[in-house]
């Protein structure tokens, strides 16, 4: 059984994990000053680097984008992984062993272990088909890529590799590597009869299959003999590492591109993948011998950022009536994103491997333009079931088509296909618009009890949800919020220069700019109790209200203008000064106004008591200024 990871192993991982080792796999970070490195940032498009990494306190932050947070932040936006998933993966990096609450479970050591063992195994073996695919015994595979235009880069750039003729090619360079055949046996790699393991894939085109962190886990192959007996394309089965109704090929080579234009075209083969990306469509991938479903949305959704926002997502079929099955398919899945999606059909019944193959990059490029919203495919597919020339079939049509109308997510063009429709059958608009109008506010009908039941969760019409707090960024003109901002970076940074009165009276000091009170409220709530920099600033993070958890990181990433560690002392401990006779001088004019609202003859004693405060704070704040 699943379980969460106890808090204290994720602080573990998060203080035993060198942030910029790991960042350095992506980004190239160059020194920006004492403990802090900056580079281009890998989640948008920049000149300019603008994506900062301080080690010490375990945090980056993009200034460009905003981006933020720490290790496990950072890797989860970069792979899309789950939280859990990245927690395990990084413990593993360090050697950490997890623990999970409520008797829940994760991976175990010596699973771990296999599944490193299993990885290892796919990295060789796919080394050595790409191999085997520059020989001579590979005549045949060369010819196919050739045919379809795909040259020597373009088969390297996708790893395309060649399974030899015969029964043992890969088994005995994959034994020659040390493995033994019980491991190979759980890589699916290859089949097992009466006299023990053989090559599952001979005399294929071979494709890696990769994850989306880009780790071979599964193979796609391609029959190219006539004396082949086998299916056309055969893939990896299922294995511990490899679940096809999880996976879409192509998504290491396309996250990014995905992530960026907020778009994920979905096509249906390898070639095809290949036909694309090579065209300019970089947002390609293909299911692995299944239909797109609940688990292929998942990813999706996590890379396009399915909130709300924008983002399409672009189906594209064969035009043939199973490739109309599979868009119809597809459109069953439609509610499950929010993101708007086409499909692209071509009329001729092409591939973009045969479009580009025959026509050329424009042509596949040309396919994805001409997308049409999937909820019209639907619906014309769907009058297809019906005669139009007769009264019956129209109103058939129209009880068929009319909820599809109703579920287009953007309200202001669903008028708009109300109207297409109409056209369509025939029919009068009013006769439509109603009917649309109804299916709308079936749609709308609280759901039952049954349904309530399982949604126990979901806010009731009538529920207030609880108000989120907006907080206006800071001016950086005004000196008095410069000055705070400055002070949180210290001690966000360099928490440890603070001697326990300049703590006492960081807590006491008021904050002007809402934004920097609420840091300043979470860095009271947090408190020290001996925490790691890294610690630290997470448990500010998490004591902040969610809207500033970037401004947090922000805060812990910007540089602080020293070039020694001296300096660096210097800078900190003039900061923390300067902030104590801000408060002093807030404190005084308070004082002041106390003491004109007071009468001297009447209140003598209150009247010396003021003056004699007043004297208090002037003299701490001249002392002040000669630290």
């Amino acid at each position: 059984m699943a379980g969460l990871i106890k808090r204290e192993d994720i602080d573990e991982v998060r203080n035993r994990t060198d942030i910029k080792e790991v960042i350095d796999g992506y980004v190239t970070l160059k020194s920006a000053g004492v403990g802090s490195y900056k580079g281009l940032c890998p989640f948008h498009d920049e000149r300019s680097p603008s994506f900062h990494v301080r080690p010490q306190v375990g945090s980056f932050h993009c200034f460009g984008c905003g981006e933020s947070g720490d290790v496990i932040a950072f890797l989860q936006k970069i792979n899309h992984g789950t939280f859990s998933e990245t927690v395990e993966q990084l413990a593993a990096r360090s050697g950490i062993e997890l623990h999970y609450e409520d008797g829940g479970t994760g991976p175990r050591r010596e699973e771990t272990g296999r599944r490193q063992r299993l990885l290892d195994a796919h990295k060789i073996a796919e080394e050595f088909f790409r191999e085997q695919l520059t020989t001579p015994g590979a005549a045949a595979g060369q010819k196919f890529l050739a045919e379809r235009n795909f040259d020597a880069e373009a088969a390297a750039h996708f790893g395309v590799g060649y399974a030899p003729q015969g029964w043992d090619a890969a088994l005995k360079h994959l034994r020659g590597r040390g493995f033994q055949e019980e491991e190979l046996k759980l890589t699916g790699i290859f089949s097992e009869g009466n006299r023990g393991i053989y090559d599952r894939f001979r005399g294929r085109l071979i494709w890696p299959i990769r994850d989306i962190t880009g780790a071979t886990i599964g193979f796609g192959a391609r029959k190219l003999y006539e004396d082949d007996q086998g299916p056309k394309y055969l893939n990896t089965p299922e294995t511990q590492l490899y679940k096809k109704s999880q996976v879409l090929y192509g998504v290491d080579l396309a996250k990014k591109e995905i992530t960026k234009t907020r778009q994920i075209v979905v096509v249906e083969g390898y070639t095809d993948v290949m036909a694309c990306h090579l065209s300019g469509i970089g947002t390609a991938v293909a299911t692995c011998g299944t239909a797109f479903g609940t688990d292929h949305i998942k990813i999706a959704r996590r890379l396009l950022r399915d909130d709300g926002s924008g983002g399409e997502v672009v189906f594209t079929f064969d035009g043939d009536a199973a490739g109309q099955k599979a868009a119809l398919r597809a459109f069953e899945e439609d509610q499950k994103f929010i993101a708007q999606t086409y499909v692209a059909v071509e009329p001729t019944g092409a591939d973009p491997c045969d479009l580009r193959q025959t026509r050329g990059p424009e042509a596949v490029r040309e396919l994805i333009d001409n997308k049409r919203p999937l909820f019209e495919f639907a619906i014309k597919a769907g009058l297809k079931n019906f005669n139009l020339n007769t009264v019956e079939g129209r109103v058939q049509a129209l009880r068929v088509s009319s909820p599809i109308v109703a579920g287009i997510k953007d309200s202001a063009i669903r008028p708009a296909y109300a109207r297409e429709l109409a056209g369509w059958l025939g029919m009068d608009v009013e006769d439509v618009n109603r009917a649309v109008g109804a299916a709308v506010r079936r749609n709308r009908m609280p759901k039952t009890e049954t349904q309530t039941a399982h949604q126990s969760h979901a806010a009731q019409p009538n529920d207030e949800a609880p108000a989120v707090p907006v907080f206006s960024r800071p001016d950086p003109r005004d000196p008095v919020s410069r000055m705070e901002r400055e002070a949180l970076e210290v001690v966000l940074q360099q928490p440890a220069q603070l001697t326990p009165e300049q703590w006492q009276a960081f807590y006491d000091a008021r904050f002007m700019a809402p934004a920097h009170a609420a840091v300043h409220d979470a860095v009271r709530a947090a408190g020290q109790s001996g925490a790691t920099p890294a610690q630290w600033v997470e448990a500010i993070r998490q004591e902040v209200p969610d809207p500033l958890r970037s401004f947090v990181s922000e805060l812990a990433v910007t540089p602080l203008p020293a070039s020694s560690t001296e300096a660096l002392l210097r800078y900190c401990n003039d900061i923390i000064n300067r902030l104590f006779e801000l408060q002093i001088t807030h404190m005084k004019a308070e004082k002041m106004g106390e003491l004109q609202r007071m009468d001297p003859a009447g209140d003598p004693e209150g009247f010396q008591r003021i003056n004699r405060e007043l004297l208090e704070l002037e003299l701490r704040r001249r002392a002040l200024r000669q630290d």
